[in-house]
């Protein structure tokens, strides 16, 4: 990299990232229940247990909807029955596809949007919704008019949506114990959802997490069943409203229980990994959620990515059909996570007909697989592969929910209601509900001398990084899939931590100053440091120890620093799951826990702050819905017999004695030694690093899943799961950078076995393309990309060693670009799986 690149990223770059313990005396928690099996899945044709209940959930109209549906299914072919099961996303399907196919069904992923738009406004999203509603009913091609409807991930809120209002990850709604406040933001999200033209939710969430290295830990309620089938009863009644009559208002949605089943008691914590429990543990545990919101009248049920004692999901006639639809009588329809069904032993994503006789009767299936897909379907029909009797199964449950809904006797997307109103997005009503909400998640784990709550007429000293960062504070699915890439301004409406607090103490008369670093010239009379977990989703967030922050104690090194100065600590956690925390403890006078609290910040403040006269504004009044660990390896959940730092159910209200009253150990009881692999992109971009392309002088951002900057593009796709790749094209001279804004220490990685680590893929096999890292002027390396490579267009992976680039001229203590790929002409690669590993077995020799 040349100087004046090193400085052009420095001010891409600056742009775009502005943005054995001591115990308390707790609770007690109850006798141990152990959850690994000590039996393999029942063989073929073994009995359902009867502990798998039946639903109850029924509707007044059923004879009248089997008969309707009987009438459409009477003149159907088999390429309109397989169109009504294959479910493309709007990043690969056209309007045009709709007309000639009549899909049944489609999706935005997380980060997708109409023309590929961040900022894509209601209307926009109406307008597309008409665009396929209306291709979908034009019989002039594939002669078929039932209509379409599109599914999405409002998981926080309608979180796509710039604008919408975006309420606590689910983990915080378990610390409020109160389904009624959950059915409200059930019902506030649906009326965003269907201020877009869409129909159909994929929530909620009803995994009860318990192993919190999950990445997805946030989006559980609670370690506790009970929790988590209350709450999945109540967000369905919230997003689908009555069902009993046969419709669903304009005011409602689809909704979807996912993911079927067992995602948050994997082994190792591992996402998509394997469960190990028996069959009455899959149920005890696993299964509440979605008994209890089946009975509430949920019309789907997504399939999981995990597997089984071996075996996926997606791919388990046991699970989907014979517990699922035969034994619970569930009679809506099993749709697929992403490209799910692709991870069947013997499957790929465009040929997979052991989905469907499993028992799954919507294939989702992003990229441009679903044309290969829906042509092996017909064939297998044809070839009796696919009975039609599990064909005309799948295709009657597709349509049974359409009518039930009433999705034929409603307007199209344009003329319902709701479409299109701006008002409805992040309307005033909703925030206030999303504001109630993080009030009464709140958490308090410690609270000396009863420093809270705070007087409002003090000099308050507002610090830390998530302190003004409305992206950090929401996390993951928020506008994109990792919650990454975002800055304040794509958040109209809303307001950070630190605005809250400036509203209160402002007008009591007192001041607030905001500095992320801690840095003032006055001495404050408090610190509130708001710090905690940058965001991130699925993959990307699984951990292998619950140590906050390990390795780079950047923000307990800020509480210390205030603390010697005498200033009296508030700390504000902001995470998605329990993490080991000590240190970080020790260094607070109050310890709060916010979780995710969403576009709401001012909800913080409104706890944190009395009253003007002294009295309490608000309680604090939240209880933990999981349990505390005490090491950074304890995995521990109600039950289980195992002490936690702070049991489930703990939390401090005002006026309570503090039970801290002794420095807890800070001994991580882990090898302070082991350096852990660096990822660049593994599923998503990860933080520090953003994606930067140059080309003529021109630089763009990535910060959605596709970027076209003159010659060069840049979009995510599939290879093994959802969004890992990186495809990328040169039409000509261009680069593509993965920088930071601040230099980067990456000595670590320079040991005899430290390598840049990724799988390539060449779509020519003539591919040209330079492999470089950058520290600044007169600080960088260049390497061939084809001295590391075979000339061929299959998958292969890359183990270059660090030391290349050490002797290339790069000074790993102060890395501003960790990989850039340049070239001066056309070509085209894939890359998936991009990190830096301390201790990689495979390295490449290094004799350039």
């Amino acid at each position: 990299m040349t100087p004046r690149l090193s400085r052009l990223f420095l001010l891409i770059a600056g742009a775009a990232f502005v943005a054995a313990c001591s115990q308390p005396d707790v609770t007690t928690q109850t006798a141990a229940q152990p959850e690994q099996a000590t039996t393999l899945p029942p063989a073929p044709g073994t009995p359902v247990p009867d502990y798998w209940p039946r639903v109850t959930f029924k509707t007044a109209n059923e004879n009248d909807v089997e008969a309707r549906v009987d009438a459409l299914m009477k003149d159907m072919t088999l390429e309109q029955k397989v169109a009504q099961i294959i479910q493309p996303e709007i990043r690969d399907v056209t309007v045009e596809d709709m007309r000639k196919y009549g899909f049944g069904s489609y999706l935005n992923g997380g980060g997708a949007f109409p023309n590929n738009d961040k900022h894509a406004t209601p209307q926009d999203w109406v307008a597309l919704a008409e665009a396929m509603y209306q291709a979908s009913v034009d019989d002039s091609l594939d002669g078929s008019s039932i209509p379409t409807m599109w599914g999405t991930d409002a998981v926080h809120g309608h979180n796509n949506v710039i604008g919408a209002t975006l309420f606590p990850h689910n983990i915080g709604l378990g610390a409020m114990r109160d389904p009624d406040l959950v059915r409200q933001i059930a019902e506030a999200t649906a009326k965003e959802v269907r201020a877009t033209g869409i129909d159909w939710i994929f929530a909620p969430t009803v995994a009860t997490a318990r192993d919190d290295r999950w990445g997805r830990t946030y989006e559980s309620y609670s370690e506790d069943p009970q929790v988590v089938g209350d709450y999945a009863h109540a967000i369905v009644t919230g997003l689908q409203g009555d069902l009993s009559d046969g419709s669903i208002d304009d005011t409602h949605v689809i909704s979807t229980v996912k993911h079927f089943i067992g995602d948050g008691g994997t082994d190792g914590g591992d996402d998509q990994g394997n469960n190990l429990a028996d069959e009455e543990t899959l149920f005890r545990i696993h299964g509440q959620g979605y008994v209890q919101g089946l009975n509430a009248g949920a019309q789907s049920v997504m399939a999981s990515f995990n597997s089984w004692h071996g075996k996926k999901i997606h791919g388990s006639k046991y699970l989907l059909t014979n517990v699922l639809k035969e034994k619970m009588g569930f009679d809506g329809f099993v749709v697929g996570d992403w490209n799910g069904h692709g991870q069947i032993e013997g499957c790929t994503n465009e040929n997979c007909p052991a989905a469907i006789n499993a028992g799954l009767d919507v294939y989702m299936v992003p990229t441009s697989a679903w044309k290969p897909l829906y042509e092996n379907l017909i064939a297998q029909v044809k070839s009796g592969e696919i009975s039609e009797a599990r064909l005309n199964d799948a295709v009657r449950r597709v349509l049974r929910v359409k009518v039930r809904v009433g999705l034929f006797d409603q307007p199209s997307p344009a003329q319902r209601a709701l479409s299109g109103d701006q008002s409805v997005i992040g309307a005033a009503e909703h925030r206030a509900i999303a504001r109630e909400a993080v009030r009464k998640s709140l958490v308090m784990l410690k609270n000396q001398q009863n420093l809270l709550p705070l007087s409002p007429d003090m000099t308050v000293l507002v610090a830390g990084d998530a302190a003004h960062n409305i992206g950090k504070q929401s996390g993951g699915w928020t506008i994109t899939w990792q919650g990454t890439g975002n800055e304040n301004t794509d958040f109209p409406g809303a307001t950070s931590i630190y605005q809250g607090i400036e509203q209160v103490v402002t007008a009591a008369g007192g001041k607030a100053i905001l500095s992320p670093d801690g840095t003032t010239d006055a001495k404050p009379d408090v610190a509130i440091v708001v710090f905690g977990e940058n965001p991130y989703a699925e993959g990307n967030g699984d951990l292998s120890n619950l140590e906050y922050q390990r390795g780079d104690k950047q923000d307990l090194a800020l509480l210390q620093s205030l603390k010697e100065k005498g200033i009296p600590v508030v700390s504000v956690f902001i995470t998605g799951r329990p993490l080991w925390v000590n240190p970080e403890l020790n260094a607070s006078d109050a310890f709060v826990v916010a979780w995710l609290p969403g576009s709401e910040g001012q909800g913080v403040a409104d706890v944190l702050f009395t009253q003007p006269d002294g009295s309490v504004n608000y309680p604090m009044q939240g209880k933990l819905s999981f349990s505390w660990p005490a090491t950074p390896t304890q995995l521990v959940n109600k039950g289980d017999g195992k002490t936690p730092l702070f049991a489930y159910g703990y939390g401090l209200s005002y006026g309570d004695t503090d039970p801290l009253t002794a420095p807890l150990s800070e001994d991580n009881g882990v090898d302070g030694a082991v350096v852990l692999s660096h990822g660049i992109y593994v599923r998503s971009l990860q933080k520090p690093w953003q994606l930067v392309t140059l080309s003529d002088g021109n630089a763009m951002t990535m910060a959605s899943n596709t970027l076209t900057n003159g010659n060069v593009a840049v979009r995510t796709t599939d290879r093994a799961v959802q969004e890992d790749t990186l495809d990328i094209t040169f039409s000509g001279p261009g680069r593509v950078i993965f920088g930071s804004q601040f230099p980067e220490d990456l000595r670590d990685y320079a040991g005899d076995q430290g390598a840049l680590v990724m799988d390539v893929r060449l779509k020519d096999a003539a591919t040209s393309v330079d492999l470089g890292m950058g520290c600044g002027p007169d600080c960088d390396g260049s390497l061939p990309l084809s001295a590391f490579t075979d000339a061929n267009s299959e998958w292969q992976r890359v183990a270059i060693p660090v030391q290349c680039f050490v002797n290339a001229g790069v000074n790993l203590a102060e890395v501003f670009e960790v990989l850039t790929l340049s070239t001066g002409s056309a070509t085209s690669l894939q890359i998936s799986d991009v990190r830096l590993d301390p201790h990689s077995e495979s390295l490449q020799a290094c004799d350039l």
